[in-house]
């Protein structure tokens, strides 16, 4: 099969992409169109939670495909209740808003937290969010995230996000004053560098926000649905949030992303929020494959012992190349490097023969890895040999 390099002409220029094309994908494994294998330890961003083309999802999409697709928000469908059902059964959650990236349901987070301060809170708008963070690419999100650089792009941002630094409480303290009205994290910083929320901070400043009546949102888009070991990863500090965003695992590879607040914040008047495609059955019959899935018995506790087989070999590795250790939870783990040349690391193994392997480097040095819940340990094994292969090539 050839390269179409006239389809690529007609697609516009967002990023730097290799000159291959993936044609199908099963599991870790990813084939391109000369038939080249890959090892996926990306697998989209973490968002192929079973890996890829997994039988309950290929299932669950042949059969909701066959019956009805999206007979409009402004109908219900089983599915999208169903679902709800079984987010608001496993989490502190009361009700569900279903839209179809991160960024969509953050965008609706700060929307729902918006409303709530007009009403209960004298017009507060402001959101404390931090430094490293990423929410998502709309103007509002791109506005509430912490990326470097990103407060030039559209300029002007939107005003009422000011930046805290992560593990800090004091940093969060001092920016609170009568226009607050909530704050705003993920457990786990992710395109920051898998930076974790320490328990001790989370708790910490869920008592803050409780005191001062704010509200605590957690941003689980990349940590929620198992990713860390736990259904979704607030829990691993014993708190309860008042409004959580997923999206990525819990759509398996389909566009599906989930708004969940508790009761007393869900204060959406109708008409506030909606959208064509939100809820709609076909993607909301997978979250259910997906989360039956997740939840099913022991999937959780072989995600931890696959994390736990990923830290111990990662730190290995840095032991032997004498770099700066690992950190992460379950399976979102990064691997802290000596040097720059995360970005070489990640272009030496794709490119590697007679098969590639797919790896993510969000800062030059650092790499994250992101399998799906499902690899097995064999994957694992494979690709820390694999890595330390092109390491030993690239430093040796």
């Amino acid at each position: 099969m050839e390269f179409d390099q006239s389809g690529v002409n007609a697609l516009m220029e967002i990023t730097s992409r290799p000159d291959l094309v993936f044609v199908r994908g099963q599991g870790s494994w990813l084939e391109d169109h000369n038939g080249k294998r890959y090892l996926d330890f990306m697998q989209g961003w973490a968002v192929n939670s079973l890996g890829h083309c997994p039988p309950q999802i290929v299932e669950a999409i042949n059969r909701q495909a066959s019956r009805l697709i999206n007979p409009s928000p402004a109908f219900y469908n089983q599915p999208s209740m169903d679902l709800a059902k079984r987010i608001t059964g496993a989490s502190c959650f009361d009700r569900v808003f279903f839209a179809n990236s991160g960024a969509e349901a953050n965008e609706g987070a700060i929307k729902l937290a918006r409303k709530w301060g007009r009403l209960h809170r004298n017009g507060a708008y402001k959101i404390i969010t931090f430094d490293h963070s990423f929410h998502g690419r709309t103007l509002a999100t791109m506005s509430a995230s912490g990326k470097p650089g990103w407060d030039t792009i559209y300029a002007p941002q939107v005003d009422g996000f000011p930046k805290a630094d992560l593990n800090d409480l004091d940093s969060v303290r001092a920016l609170v004053d009568d226009k607050t009205v909530a704050v705003m994290l993920e457990p786990v910083q992710g395109e920051g560098g898998v930076i974790p929320a320490s328990p001790e901070f989370m708790q910490a400043l869920r008592k803050l926000t409780s005191d001062l009546g704010l509200l605590l949102i957690v941003d689980e888009v990349q940590t929620g649905m198992g990713r860390t070991g736990k259904l979704f990863a607030y829990e691993h500090s014993g708190i309860v949030p008042d409004i959580m965003t997923l999206a990525k695992g819990i759509g398996g590879g389909v566009p599906l992303a989930a708004l969940c607040a508790r009761e007393e914040v869900s204060c959406f008047e109708h008409g506030d929020q909606g959208g064509t495609y939100n809820g709609n059955p076909l993607t909301t019959a997978v979250g259910i494959a997906v989360f039956d899935a997740v939840t099913a018995p022991g999937f959780l506790d072989a995600v931890n012992a696959r994390g736990d087989q990923l830290s111990r070999g990662l730190l290995a590795l840095s032991q032997k190349w004498g770099m700066k250790g690992e950190r992460g939870v379950g399976l979102l783990r990064a691997l802290k490097m000596d040097r720059t040349d995360g970005a070489r690391i990640v272009e030496t193994a794709r490119d590697w023969n007679p098969e590639g392997m797919l790896l993510n480097s969000p800062r030059p040095d650092l790499l994250r890895f992101m399998p799906a819940l499902n690899v097995t340990a064999d994957e694992i094994d494979l690709m820390l040999a694999r890595l330390d292969e092109v390491i030993a090539k690239l430093r040796g």
